[in-house]
């Protein structure tokens, strides 16, 4: 479930980061509102995962996912240049996420960080 918690943290993230943008710099009330609401629940999915997922994996893979998500959008729907070059740097962020998820040992009881476990 942590990893779960973690993956829609990370999606939330490529929201508020896109949001970003179109609020230009918070002077757009709708955007902006938008924006800060998906930031919340962002950490709010982030924060949870971490209670079971070491600290350093977490933040590896929630920022993996939004930035390997955030660049897709941007070359997919935004408008961005698309590169061989940038294809293949979100294709290891993407698989380095990946290795994180699967060499993870991520249990409750091994959590330091975790207070529910003790």
């Amino acid at each position: 479930m942590a990893w779960m918690y973690l993956i829609v943290g990370g999606i939330l993230e490529v929201g508020w980061a896109i949001g970003l943008s179109f609020s230009n710099g918070f002077t757009k009330l709708v955007p902006s509102i938008i924006t800060i609401l998906l930031l919340i629940i962002s950490f709010y999915f982030f924060a949870k995962s971490m209670k079971m997922i070491p600290i350093g994996t977490a933040y590896a893979a929630f920022t993996g996912i939004g930035a390997g998500g955030t660049s897709i959008i941007g070359m997919v729907f935004l408008g961005e240049e698309v590169s061989t070059a940038k294809i293949l740097f979100i294709s290891l962020l993407i698989f380095g996420v990946l290795g994180l998820k699967f060499s993870s040992n991520d249990t409750q009881e091994n959590s330091p960080g975790n207070m529910e476990a003790e």
